[in-house]
């Protein structure tokens, strides 16, 4: 299959590893620097010092227990070395026991904090954001590379500081012990960073690579669970398997080739290592025949060079999950630095109840800047009046309502509630106002009681009934196997169209709006359907300003306005009875092109 999706965020980010953006992230820890604080505290006294002291006790032993230069072996003192190696072995293994819970509790929270904060974020963009975006990417965003940081946090934060803790710790304790010999096996650790820089940005830009892949995978997934209908329909199953199958071994390759260059950090160390290792010997042992050096002094440095590498190699592991997790990182706060096109003003003040005059002034709006979908609009509805817009597909009718509930802002122009601005009302008291009924209405997991309380959280059980009876939907309900308890599926896959419109109709009315929208919201209903519930339309729009955008005749005959658009431009208006009037009107051609079509 020949396909090719390309979504906004599928592109690489070309930008220099930035510190400022890890202290960003780091910012995320801030609310819990004292937790931080006493796991680093507890593994600093009792984890890096008891592992410290431990070499230094190794070498008394040998020196002054069982090989002294001067006087016999002391048994004695052997024992007494032991036992407290003993209790230190034992201390430093509490410690690191306290450590790993510890620090898996404040990664969970850390993560929990970033992604209510992505999720959050996400909920105010604007719907242009949406526009460019598949679901599946978004889904990426706030899964895949939220938990692809957990190591980090878990781990890596808290590790890092106690790792470096310990570095300087053992430096510190080599140059003392011999500070020739000190400075000649840390000369090849510069040799190492050296080296390991020049794999920095390669091996975060492939990280990238294996995030925007399954990005990319994500949202063909998304995408073929919500068309498996059409896609069983047109037995395109073969097909859609093998693009699947084309993509997912093209992040097969990605991660490959990303992993084979986080593993060179690994060699790379030990090749320093085993360097520092050879002049040690060979230093050392020139240092114990010239008496400059005591064997236990050696077998002592020989233990804190393990020691110096441990941290290094760790270190060097936090740098390469540094990378994959900053890959992350960039995709995250690209989004959390998205800033919604349609946004309050920081005056913004509280809609005061509508009462519903309504008034597009001279709008102007385009989707995209070389194309206009609305020019020069001019409407005034009154509080109460029933308008309905009519017109061909991408005639502008969608655009106006979008407008009104501000999705988006006009680019010229200015539509007014009761004489406000609605850019200068909070969005909340703004669109709490305003009811939608979809053509495709959305009905979300849970039970048919929650969809209809949806809009109103805090309704009664006796006012969401009353209000499903009222649009003729309480008799389908109460049919189900626990009537309004019943448990659906996301969309409601198990209902038919016209019993979810007719809950989204009882969404729509328990909300109570003062203006009211039903785009093409009876498009889905049998003609048996929409004459049970032309009755409940008449209470539904009630004392509402409303707009209906809707093709049938008996949806919009009755309005007190009929607007018919085209080209994104008003040509008639007026009442059904006055635009029938016109021989060559627009809207008289739509009618008896529908006229014509349901009798063929």
């Amino acid at each position: 299959m020949s396909r090719q999706f390309k979504y906004q965020d599928d592109v690489l980010i070309e930008k220099d590893f930035n510190w400022k953006q890890m202290a960003r992230l780091l910012t995320y820890v801030k609310p819990y620097r004292s937790d931080v604080s006493k796991v680093v505290f507890v593994m600093t006294v009792f984890g890096m010092l008891t592992k410290l002291a431990i070499p230094f006790l190794i070498s008394l032993a040998i020196d002054r227990a069982i090989d002294p230069k001067e006087g016999a072996p002391s048994s004695g003192m052997l024992i007494g070395i032991t036992a407290v190696m003993l209790v230190l072995y034992g201390l430093r293994w509490w410690a690191q026991h306290y450590t790993i819970l510890q620090t898996n509790a404040i990664g969970q929270k850390v993560i929990f904090d970033l992604r209510t904060a992505l999720f959050k974020h996400i909920q105010r963009l604007s719907f242009r954001f949406f526009d460019k975006r598949s679901a599946g990417s978004v889904l990426v965003r706030v899964t895949n590379d939220v938990n692809s940081l957990q190591d980090l946090f878990t781990n890596g934060v808290v590790n890092s500081v106690i790792d470096i803790a310990q570095l300087l710790g053992i430096i510190v304790i080599l140059l003392l012990l011999q500070f020739k010999l000190g400075l000649a096996v840390m000369i090849t650790v510069p040799l190492m960073f050296i080296v390991s820089s020049s794999l920095r940005k390669r091996i975060r830009y492939a990280w990238q690579t294996v995030r925007i892949k399954q990005s990319r995978i994500n949202s063909h997934l998304n995408e073929s669970i919500q068309g498996i209908r059409v896609t069983q329909a047109f037995a395109q199953e073969k097909e859609n398997t093998n693009y699947f199958h084309g993509m997912n071994r093209s992040n097969l390759r990605s991660w490959n080739f990303a992993s084979a260059l986080n593993q060179t950090f690994g060699p790379v160390i030990e090749i320093t290592s085993a360097a520092g290792t050879l002049i040690l010997l060979l230093y050392g042992s020139h240092l114990i025949r010239s008496e400059g050096m005591t064997v236990g002094v050696l077998v002592a440095f020989i233990t804190y060079v393990g020691y110096f590498w441990e941290p290094i190699t760790r270190l060097g592991q936090l740098y390469s999950q540094l990378l994959i997790s900053m890959s992350s990182a960039e995709r995250i706060f690209e989004y959390l630095d998205e800033k919604p096109t349609v946004a309050e003003k920081a005056d913004a003040k509280e809609l005061p109840e509508a009462a519903g005059h309504i008034r597009f002034e001279k709008v102007e709006f385009g989707y995209e800047a070389d194309r206009p979908a609305l020019k020069g609009i001019n409407l005034d509805i009154k509080p109460g009046m029933s308008v309905a817009l009519v017109g061909h597909t991408g005639s502008g009718k969608s655009t106006i309502v979008n407008l009104l509930c501000r999705f988006y802002d006009t680019v010229q122009g200015r539509v007014t509630i009761d004489g406000v601005d609605v850019r200068d009302a909070t969005l909340n008291s703004l669109r709490s106002q305003i009811g939608i009924v979809l053509q495709d209405t959305f009905i979300f997991s849970g039970t048919i009681r929650d969809n209809i309380r949806y809009g109103r959280p805090d309704a009664s059980n006796l006012e969401v009934e009353a209000a499903a009876r009222a649009v003729r939907a309480h008799d389908f309900i109460v049919q189900l196997p626990d009537g309004y308890d019943t448990e659906v599926q996301e969309r409601g896959s198990a209902l038919s169209m016209g019993q979810r419109q007719l809950l989204s109709f009882a969404r729509a009315l328990l909300a109570d709006p003062r203006i009211l929208i039903l785009d093409e919201a009876t498009a889905s209903i049998d003609t048996e359907t929409e004459l049970r519930i032309q009755e409940a339309l008449n209470t539904l729009l009630a004392g509402r300003t409303s707009f209906i955008v809707a093709h049938r005749l008996s949806t919009i005959r009755n309005a007190d306005l009929i607007i018919v658009l085209d080209h994104g431009v008003i040509v008639e208006q007026g009442s059904h009875e006055e635009l029938m009037q016109k021989p060559d009107g627009h809207y008289r051609g739509l009618i008896e092109a529908q006229y014509r079509f349901l009798s063929a």
